[in-house]
């Protein structure tokens, strides 16, 4: 058994019919850091069009897409439906 804790797991819903998720990303991130959003790097350097494309043109349900990357000390995923995971890595 590990002395250490489970990292805490945050969800959100981000919103898809937004033209940049990678803001919405980046602000969800400074919440969770009690920061400003200019005191936190640029995520469109980590993701580029990546989150845009998800969202513009998604695919079929079933397909199930998603996008998992690093930035500011947590790893983050982003499902297709919006849905997204925050886990604190440092």
């Amino acid at each position: 058994m590990s002395d250490e804790p489970e990292s805490e797991i945050i969800h959100r819903q981000i919103d898809t019919d937004q033209p940049e998720p990678a803001t919405e990303v980046a602000e969800i991130v400074a919440d969770i850091e009690g920061k400003d959003s200019t005191e936190i790097s640029n995520l469109w350097e980590c993701t580029d069009e990546v989150l845009q494309h998800l969202f513009s043109n998604p695919p079929n349900a079933e397909a199930q897409m998603q996008v998992e990357f690093s930035y500011e000390s947590y790893r983050i995923t982003v499902e297709q439906d919006g849905t997204t995971e925050f886990i604190k890595t440092e």
